[in-house]
């Protein structure tokens, strides 16, 4: 095939930097996730956004602001947070917005297309407020599914009332009264297990969980070193499978026989920028840089690639299914290609 020629020199070479790449926010990732676990109280997790379901929605999409995340690390760190109370579609728009909405990217961005056009300006605030209202509206359409629907029944099994509930009906703060199965946990361990049926109020199940650690700070980080070591090898395993399928299309595919000839086809080039950004899988914070080697692309195409890869490429369809249900994977993905093409199309004859 002349389109096709591996060579294990360059795989090896590009899987590597894939990895180096992402492993850092990934263990960043894991190791905030353990910090959550242990010092971080349930009923923060039920205070920190508004009570309307809405509000809280779009509050979430900001958080990656404060606390920002590349999409390799968010993923341990969103559902420690649902196993805290923290509403699943805050969760889930926190998790999609994150990856973009945060000032690490927003300064790369600024700094990848500074001298070009159009101008730096410009390229940082529609990639931020386009990947903030896709978020926002995924998150939006989470309120009106049930958690069985999409979640994937052992992250389901620890989440505190969700069982039998539509996510918009919570109430933030008031979780009190949901039934759920007794809970039994073991000190430092944070994990919920059904040990007997019964009305236990889910916050004061998560107290009592709490109420198992050492009050002794040395004792909380060690127990801290240890849920997020276990996060990050859960984890890890998809990140290096999702890199090395990057990394064969990356080396071993003649980019320039299928790429190229698309730039000049504004139909063409916003859907071809987005399948390449879903199988490099380059991270978030560095992949404005090869975006804006794409001069022969126009503006929205490049956008595109900028919007669809941060929030579902090779190796978060792996990451993902940690979470969710695959087939809620496969939608999610679908919907936001279509969602992200069909506006970024609709930009190029603007």
């Amino acid at each position: 095939m002349s389109w096709f020629h591996f060579d294990p020199a360059s795989f090896s070479l590009s899987f590597l930097s894939v990895l180096f790449e992402s492993v850092p926010f990934l263990l960043l990732g894991a190791l905030i996730s353990g910090l959550i676990e242990v010092f971080v109280p349930a009923r923060w997790m039920t205070q920190l956004l508004p009570r309307r379901a809405g509000v809280a929605v779009a509050v979430s999409g900001l958080l990656g602001v404060v606390f920002p995340m590349c999409e390799c690390g968010v993923v341990p760190v969103i559902r420690r947070l649902m196993k805290k109370g923290l509403p699943v579609s805050c969760a889930v728009t926190y998790l999609l917005a994150s990856p973009v909405v945060n000032p690490i990217v927003a300064v790369s961005t600024f700094a990848a297309f500074r001298g070009g056009t159009p101008g730096p300006w410009i390229v940082t605030v529609y990639r931020l407020i386009f990947s903030y209202g896709i978020a926002v509206l995924v998150g939006l359409v989470v309120t009106r599914l049930k958690v069985e629907q999409f979640i994937a029944p052992r992250v389901l099994e620890t989440l505190p009332g969700r069982s039998t509930r539509r996510t918009a009906g919570f109430r933030v703060g008031s979780l009190a009264g949901t039934p759920v199965p007794a809970l039994a946990a073991a000190p430092f361990s944070g994990e919920a297990t059904e040990s007997g049926s019964g009305g236990a109020d889910a916050l004061a199940a998560l107290d009592v969980l709490e109420e198992g650690l050492s009050p002794s700070l040395g004792k909380r980080l060690v127990a801290a070193l240890q849920r997020g070591t276990n996060d990050f090898l859960d984890v890890a395993v998809f990140v290096v499978i999702g890199a090395a399928l990057a990394s064969v299309f990356n080396t071993a595919v003649d980019q320039a026989k299928i790429i190229a000839p698309l730039a000049t086809n504004p139909w063409a080039g916003v859907p071809a920028l987005m399948l390449l950004a879903f199988v490099v899988a380059v991270c978030s914070t560095s992949d404005a840089f090869i975006a804006a080697t794409f001069t022969g692309f126009s503006f929205p195409a490049r956008l595109a690639f900028l919007v669809f890869g941060p929030v579902f490429d090779l190796k978060l369809v792996f990451l993902y299914s940690l979470v969710f249900r695959r087939r809620f994977v496969l939608a999610l993905g679908l919907g936001l290609f279509v969602l992200i093409a069909l506006v970024c199309i609709r930009l190029s004859s603007v």
